[in-house]
């Protein structure tokens, strides 16, 4: 389905630009992409095909695994190949989750799935063929697959890669776009660094956030400076595209995350939990099943609230909630007030093992200015927060650098903070 899907594009944009290598300056019309695709055959090597890279050889790779009629599981630059059986008849792609709240698992799709994500987003964001895609983000990964790969190959929205997120070779990229908008859809470490660096290309018509937290500073910042509006993004491994927000001006709750995408359908769970259903959504975990995927319902660890208006408010993960003494709190109540602190850049509270105690203790890995210290972010909190909410221990860092996916991971910190020893 997916391979008759990428005739009817070629059909349809010829000799239209399709694909543009920035670094190179090479460019690929559709019609030269589907013939570069077909020249060469995959080696016989098992039923699942394994692109990789941020270069056009993936989507090379990619398209020739539909046309071989194989399942695909694309990976990161440097990763390991999973160790996953051959996935049922009727499965096209396998997605890795993320891995940030615990082990990665591997999410099984129709092609019929895949297609409706990207029909989800194609209509929800506007994305069209006369402003193309610039690729920073990966391709592997959902939120790039789903937001360039896909928009590209279904329905003919050209792709300018950039050879790094770095702000010069982002600006150099932007170039090659012409008089042509462009469409940027990056994670908020990026445009923090962009926006900073005064390189958010000028020719941009869609800026869009997504991957973790997009503080509202920073919303805000970007805003005022270039008019620019940070559209956020919620998606998940799982079923894709999530919920999107639409308006015009900055965000003044961090916590509003947009409206239902269209085709989705969110509803909240009796635990507070968000419910995710539509065509997108993934056949299940593979090769380990799970209720909370099933049957095209997705129910997803975030704690949530749905107003009447259809807008979405994330209040926390179910699993992240740090039980101290019997009382219970989100470590994004702390987060958000931590980065209330005016030399705050970016922070992560997440709950330890309380010695001698069933519960946990509150830690913070806060990154700031160098002169920030343990004491000054204790008395901002104190004024703030309850003191039973006031992290005990604290580990100051010149920078937190998110994963490529955009994410900061609270099992990775939580491991080098047990690892590290007791306060």
């Amino acid at each position: 389905m997916l391979e008759q899907c990428w005739r009817k594009t070629v059909a349809a944009h010829p000799s239209a630009v399709a694909l543009c290598e920035a670094a190179t300056g090479r460019t690929w019309t559709f019609a030269e992409l589907a013939a570069e695709a077909d020249a060469a055959e995959l080696p016989d090597e098992g039923p699942i095909e394994f692109p990789t890279g941020n270069g056009p050889e993936f989507v090379l790779h990619l398209l020739r695994a539909w046309r071989a009629g194989r399942a695909v599981c694309a990976l990161e630059p440097a990763q390991s190949r999973p160790a996953v059986p051959e996935p049922p008849a009727g499965i096209a792609h396998l997605k890795l989750t993320s891995g940030t709240t615990g082990r990665a698992k591997c999410v099984a799709f129709s092609a019929e799935q895949l297609a409706a994500d990207a029909r989800h987003i194609v209509t929800t964001m506007g994305l069209h063929r006369e402003s193309p895609n610039l690729g920073v983000i990966s391709l592997a990964h959902s939120y790039g697959f789903s937001n360039l790969v896909l928009p590209l190959l279904l329905h003919g929205i050209p792709l300018i890669l950039a050879p790094s997120p770095l702000p010069a070779a982002v600006l150099a990229a932007a170039k090659r776009a012409g008089e042509s908008r462009l469409t940027l859809p990056a994670v908020p470490a990026m445009w923090r660094a962009w926006h900073e660096a005064e390189a958010i290309p000028a020719n941009v018509r869609l800026a869009i956030s997504a991957g973790a937290v997009l503080p509202l500073a920073l919303e805000a910042d970007i805003f005022a400076r270039s008019g620019l509006k940070l559209h956020n993004f919620l998606g998940a491994s799982e079923c894709g595209g999530i919920a999107y927000d639409r308006s015009e001006v900055p965000r003044t709750d961090a916590s509003f995350v947009g409206e239902a995408l269209n085709g989705v359908r969110l509803e909240r769970t009796e635990e507070g939990r968000l419910e995710v259903r539509g065509a997108a959504v993934g056949t299940g975990y593979w090769p380990e099943p799970s209720m909370a995927l099933n049957a095209g319902r997705y129910v997803t660890g975030d704690l949530v609230e749905l107003a009447p208006d259809g807008r979405v408010f994330l209040r926390g993960r179910a699993d992240d909630v740090i039980n101290v003494a019997g009382r219970k709190v989100l470590p994004e109540t702390i987060e958000a007030a931590l980065r209330g602190h005016p030399e705050v850049r970016e922070c992560l509270v997440l709950g330890l093992p309380a010695e001698g105690s069933r519960g946990e203790t509150i830690a913070a890995v806060v990154a700031g200015v160098p002169e920030l210290d343990e004491a000054s972010l204790r008395d901002f909190l104190l004024a703030r927060l309850p003191a039973w909410q006031v992290p005990k221990r604290w580990q100051l860092e010149p920078t937190l650098v998110p994963s490529q996916r955009g994410k900061l991971s609270r099992a990775e910190w939580r491991q080098r903070l047990l690892a590290a020893g007791p306060i």
